[in-house]
């Protein structure tokens, strides 16, 4: 049983009808962002883990309130310029910041 509505036009298989070109080329380009923000999600994570083990063999806090707020102050404005939600943009960050911070942790524990 398809997942998919019956009335779509998409050009899935599901659907059975002729593919829509517009549709396709849209979900291509969503297809690359998508690919793009996962290559640039795991860069992100990579420099954060290497922060991590740092801040764990210095010791450091695993979090830092005020860089994270100035962060969010930042990427509030920035999302505001792009015109998008400030407010979507401040939970995704606070999301991964928040799995940041349990990377942080874990490399702290290995230390001690």
């Amino acid at each position: 049983m398809s997942s998919q509505p019956p009335y779509s036009n998409d050009g899935d298989a599901a659907s059975g009808s002729a593919p829509d070109p517009v549709l396709a080329s849209f979900r291509k380009s969503i297809d690359n962002i998508d690919a793009a923000l996962i290559h640039m999600l795991a860069e992100r994570f990579r420099i954060t883990q290497a922060v991590g083990e740092y801040k764990a063999k210095v010791t450091l806090p695993p979090a830092d309130p005020a860089r994270e707020e100035r962060q969010i102050a930042r990427l509030r404005k920035l999302s505001e310029e792009a015109d998008l939600d400030p407010e979507f943009s401040e939970k995704f960050l606070r999301f991964i910041i928040d799995e940041v911070i349990r990377h942080h942790e874990k490399a702290q524990s290995r230390q001690n």
